[in-house]
């Protein structure tokens, strides 16, 4: 079986249906799935802000954190990644919160899956082999697992 460390951008869409939440939907039921502890607070923003927006209703948002906290997913606390996370964001020049799942993956030799198609290209532009080959999309991921 796979093992995945996923980010928010893959957790939300498995309770919101927006564009990628098949794809989610694939990951969540074919693969090992990992996260560090920081994915709990992310995935709480997210709903909030779709709240905010009123693309969701305050009792869906609510009923969403209940489902993501339930989710069978090996979650990591954050503290043992902080180092590696900092380097890392320092060297790529990008936010160190998505540096913290980057971290996760690589420090347990696993794929880092995100939705995040920015981030993804930054990291395969990379000269450094070991970046280029660590993250996946998340459509990627479910095409590989179908």
């Amino acid at each position: 079986m796979n093992s995945f460390v996923i980010d928010a951008s893959v957790a939300v869409k498995w309770v919101v249906e927006e564009n990628g939440t098949t794809d989610a939907l694939a990951i969540l039921k074919r693969a090992r799935l990992a996260a560090p502890d920081l994915l709990m607070a992310e995935c709480a923003n997210i709903l909030w802000k779709k709240v905010q927006r009123n693309e969701l209703l305050a009792d869906e948002a609510i009923l969403g954190a209940r489902l993501i906290q339930r989710v069978d997913m090996e979650i990591f606390p954050m503290r043992q990644l902080l180092e590696s996370a900092t380097r890392m964001a320092i060297e790529l020049d990008h936010p160190a919160y998505d540096c913290v799942y980057l971290a996760l993956a690589l420090t347990n030799d696993w794929l880092f899956v995100t939705a995040d198609d920015r981030f993804v290209r930054k990291l395969r532009q990379q000269a450094s082999k070991r970046y280029k080959s660590a993250a996946i999309l998340l459509a990627e991921a479910a095409a590989d697992l179908a």
